[in-house]
């Protein structure tokens, strides 16, 4: 796919106005769906693996929320979901390439939903 059809396409997926994105790229926490993501954030006591793992056997997926390694685009925050110690912006991304052993290939965007850990502070 050409870089300005993946462009266009993340525009509809995302539901942005047209203006320019910085594609990201390295490790990132994906879940299939926003609901995921945040049933993470309620799962999460510092340990990234366990909540995952707790997400992926409520679903009875083990691919529901994973660690990968992609190249992506970060879309518009969704909100924050917190607990008693920690705060998550939950966040769609669209991933426009994956990694493989010889390197980034470039796939059709898909959206995937990230929690990005914040930190508060009381005011």
């Amino acid at each position: 796919m050409k870089p300005a059809l993946c462009v266009a396409a993340l525009l509809l997926l995302l539901g942005q106005p047209a203006q320019a994105y910085e594609v990201e790229t390295g490790p990132v926490m994906l879940c299939d769906t926003q609901k995921q993501a945040e049933r993470f954030v309620q799962h999460f006591a510092g340990n990234q693996d366990a909540a995952i793992g707790a997400v992926n056997a409520e679903e009875h997926n083990p691919r529901a929320c994973a660690i990968v390694e992609v190249a992506y685009v970060q879309g518009e925050p969704l909100g924050i979901e917190r607990t008693l110690s920690h705060a998550f912006r939950i966040t769609p991304v669209a991933v426009v390439a994956m990694k493989t052993p010889v390197g980034f290939q470039q796939v059709a965007p898909v959206v995937f939903f990230t929690p990005v850990q914040v930190k508060e502070y009381a005011v």
